[in-house]
């Protein structure tokens, strides 16, 4: 009897091994997909933290962002990624540079001659100034070292203005001033 369950045993830990020797691609996990998922906290002008999205790569190459604001004006509003990783809301987030292009493309969803890798969708705050971002872009990537990373020297903010973002006017969509300010990180995980 106890050769028999050690036989089953062995048999078990025989058939699940390959299973467990898969890598992450055949399991779906982030770092097959050419980077792993990140995080971005916003702040406010008021260095008030507005809530966060998380960022992750999916198989087709492009990144889903997903989360939710809080305390935004209501209605749509300007919602980029810019070139450099730094949100100091003394400098009303000038800090974080212009839109990130690294193609030298112009601004705009809309624009023929565009778009910035780092335009994206108006996102829109209810009456009760609550935000919940749902999209997928296909122009970044979070693979370091690749054209488009959001992980270059200097990392990478995502913006949010005052007012929308009219989809076509170079160099921010008549968006007006920034008023909310997340860098990029690295590593998170997702929920």
């Amino acid at each position: 009897m106890r050769t028999k369950l050690h036989l089953i045993s062995l048999l078990a830990f025989a058939l699940a091994t390959p299973a467990m020797g898969q890598d992450d691609a055949s399991q779906g996990g982030a770092d097959a997909l050419g980077g792993e998922s990140a995080l971005a906290v916003f702040v406010g002008a008021d260095g008030n933290e507005l809530g966060s999205v998380t960022l992750t790569p999916n198989e087709d190459g492009s990144v889903t962002l997903a989360g939710g604001l809080r305390d935004l004006s209501p209605g749509q509003h300007g919602f980029h990624f810019h070139q450099t990783g730094e949100c100091d809301a003394s400098s009303g987030f000038e800090s974080a540079g212009s839109h990130f292009n690294p193609t030298d493309m112009q601004h705009g969803l809309d624009n023929p001659e565009g778009p910035h890798l780092g335009d994206m969708p108006n996102v829109t705050a209810g009456e009760d100034g609550t935000v919940r971002v749902d999209l997928t872009t296909d122009r970044v990537t979070l693979t370091q070292g690749e054209e488009g990373s959001l992980f270059d020297e200097d990392g990478t903010a995502i913006v949010i203005h005052e007012g929308a973002d009219d989809q076509m006017s170079d160099p921010s969509g008549n968006s007006g001033n920034r008023i909310a300010c997340a860098v990029v990180e690295p590593g998170a995980a997702v929920e």
